[in-house]
């Protein structure tokens, strides 16, 4: 019997974002244990419920600390020797830097899921510079000795191509992490005013501060019209003060975090995500697999969910202009709403079903 290690860098997203997938890994008679930072009393007890094993180990995701960061490396390494796995994914900064270094010690398959780009790739600012070589020296290394790096977009795949982090030979392209067509299905559209709905991470680069001016001007022009924001707090550098969210409360509707958005989405007509950058939004897909029509930027990860015109629309990353354009363009043409939700339903059934897309990832792992 094979094991598999995971190495996450949030419990959570062993949950919502990877569950099928260690699932499917189960399914082929593999032993799956999980690593991810102490997750909260709810979210152990649904990892307890669906079986998946996990050992908690300290350390924060969006903080960079050369000690606490060794100690990683240390807690990583005693794990891999502990439970001596035959392959270990990583996925996000850390889980695939650290992870890669900590493998290096083993002999192990290790793989790393490339699932964006995060904070250290953008911006222009001399100490965004430093982070960003610092952090592509870090790639490097780490991911000399992996088996495969798996990639969720083009254009991050040849980013790291062109920078010398992985040669073309070890890259591979999946459809994002995919999305379970069967659970979020399509559901009717409410006979209320037109309903927007954001779900993100209360994050600058989510483009949620676009999405306010724009509810703020679209609002004024059609007060009966809806905005909703989902999401949660987070410990970023890029992170919007929850106290800032609250003053939007006039035009935005802010519904906090949770584990399942289908009842937000069930209410709304379309869905809308500003990002600046993306892997592949899966809340993005979630609501396209309930037949939902979506307004996104042209930025990488964002692009690839939408073909313009058909099953939403692509405006220029920050431009409130063109999002408040095509808000009232929906607002204007009702009846195009369910006809783009068609679609968007159609394209992830072809392209982005999740049983699809790990078929691919077991593939790519040797674990058919």
């Amino acid at each position: 019997m094979k094991k598999i290690i995971i190495v996450a860098p949030i419990s959570y997203s062993l949950i919502n974002f990877r569950g099928d997938l260690i699932q499917d890994i189960k399914n082929k008679g593999c032993k799956v244990v999980t690593v991810s930072p102490t997750p909260s009393e709810e979210h152990s007890n649904i990892l307890k419920q669906k079986k998946i094993f996990n050992i908690p180990i300290n350390f924060k995701r969006n903080k960079m600390n050369p000690l606490n960061d060794f100690i990683l490396l240390i807690e990583l390494f005693k794990i891999f020797k502990k439970h001596s796995p035959d392959v270990i994914l990583s996925y996000a900064i850390k889980p695939v830097i650290w992870g890669g270094l900590a493998s290096k010690f083993f002999k192990t398959n290790f793989y790393a899921l490339i699932t964006g780009l995060g904070f250290a790739f953008q911006g222009t600012s001399f100490k965004r510079k430093l982070l960003t070589n610092l952090v592509v020296f870090l790639y490097r290394f780490a991911l000399k000795k992996s088996k495969a790096v798996i990639f969720q977009n083009k254009d991050n795949l040849n980013l790291f191509v062109d920078k010398g982090i992985v040669p073309i030979s070890k890259t591979y392209l999946v459809n994002g992490s995919g999305v379970d067509v069967e659970k979020f299905n399509v559901v009717p559209f409410p006979k209320s005013a037109i309903h927007f709905l954001c779900i993100s991470r209360l994050l600058t680069e989510k483009g949620l501060r676009e999405y306010a001016a724009a509810a703020k001007i679209v609002k004024k022009k059609f007060p009966s019209v809806i905005f909703n924001l989902v999401g949660a707090e987070d410990t970023s550098p890029d992170a919007i003060p929850l106290d800032e969210v609250n003053r939007w409360s006039e035009y935005i509707d802010y519904k906090g975090s949770t584990m399942d958005v289908r009842s937000h989405i069930k209410k709304a007509h379309v869905y809308v995500l500003p990002s600046y950058h993306e892997g592949m939004p899966r809340s993005t897909l979630e609501a396209m697999s309930m037949g939902r029509a979506v307004i996104t930027t042209k930025a990488t990860g964002c692009k690839e969910t939408v073909e313009n015109g058909i099953n939403g629309f692509k405006v220029r990353v920050g431009s409130v202009d063109e999002l408040v354009e095509k808000m009232i363009w929906f607002i204007e043409h009702r009846e195009q709403v369910q006809l783009m939700g068609i679609e968007s339903r159609r394209i992830v059934v072809e392209k982005f079903d999740v049983h699809k897309v790990n078929k691919k990832m077991l593939d790519i792992m040797d674990l058919q």
